[in-house]
């Protein structure tokens, strides 16, 4: 591929990522941790594709917590040599960070804002009691809906969201559930993970749920583990292109059994 060079006028360039959660303190940057922002823009410097985060206008599609994995996370930065993102900017990425797909898109493309919906996956390490009870409980959350008990709302932030699918499974010994929305509140799927085990020991009723997403809340839900937590999908209308292939990169998107995970097998499905 010949290197485009284009100093006056920047190319922006989305990529699809993944990384295993737990090396890192959260994906925004800290100046002071290692964080999956922070090696984002390191591998980008190196690569000679920018001299500096604000350069670049780097931004990625969501927060995760530290600990939290991610299947399907994008970033997007603008640089005056694509073809060199293209082909460099996988390789610079420490192992426990891979690239799966580019796509170049507009200037004004914001992986926050341009996104249509995010899919998590939570799974459960300890093994419900009762799992139509959970499913019961489940059903209730689709919607929209107050859910200041079950995050940390951020001053300034509505804690109203609209959840368009949730849905709990289990298969081969592995519980987990799916959750789709367009955004989420600090620990709300992780709140949720919480509630839902507890109702599938009777320990929380139906009523008391839906009382819970009506608001406004008095006791705040202990938000579950974030080591069961992946971000599973970024749904967009982009044209995605697999990067080049690397012996270190790993293509979860033809995972056979992307569905049937259990926590011992997250990093043989998510590490490179």
């Amino acid at each position: 591929m010949a290197e485009t060079e284009t100093p006056y006028r920047p190319v922006r360039i989305a990529f699809r990522i993944g990384y295993l959660g737990e090396g890192f303190f959260g994906s925004q940057f800290q100046p002071r941790h290692r964080t999956v922002e922070g090696e984002i823009r390191n591998a980008c410097i190196r690569a000679g594709l920018f001299s500096g985060s604000p350069d670049g206008r780097l931004a990625i599609s969501g927060r995760t917590d530290r600990g939290v994995h991610a299947r399907c996370q994008v970033l997007a930065f603008s640089t005056p040599l694509p073809d060199r993102a293209i082909r460099a900017f996988p390789g610079q990425l420490p192992p426990d960070i891979w690239a799966t797909h580019y796509c170049l898109v507009p200037d004004s493309y914001s992986p926050r804002r341009d996104v249509i919906s995010r899919t998590y996956r939570y799974i459960f390490t300890d093994q419900p009691g009762d799992l139509s009870l959970m499913e019961d409980a489940a059903r209730l959350f689709p919607g929209r809906h107050d859910f200041s008990c079950f995050s940390k709302v951020e001053a300034g932030k509505t804690p109203m969201r609209t959840v368009s699918r949730l849905e709990v499974h289990a298969d081969g010994g592995c519980w987990w559930l799916e959750i789709t929305a367009q955004s989420y509140l600090w620990h709300m799927v992780r709140g949720i993970a919480t509630v839902l085990l507890r109702a599938s020991y009777g320990q929380q009723t139906q009523e008391e749920i839906a009382a819970m997403l009506e608001g406004p809340c008095r006791n705040r839900v202990k938000p579950a583990p974030p080591e069961g937590l992946i971000l599973w999908q970024i749904d967009d209308d982009l044209a995605w292109n697999p990067v080049p292939v690397m012996p270190r990169t790993v293509r979860l998107h033809q995972e056979k059994e992307a569905g049937h995970l259990t926590m011992a097998r997250v990093h043989r499905l998510l590490s490179p």
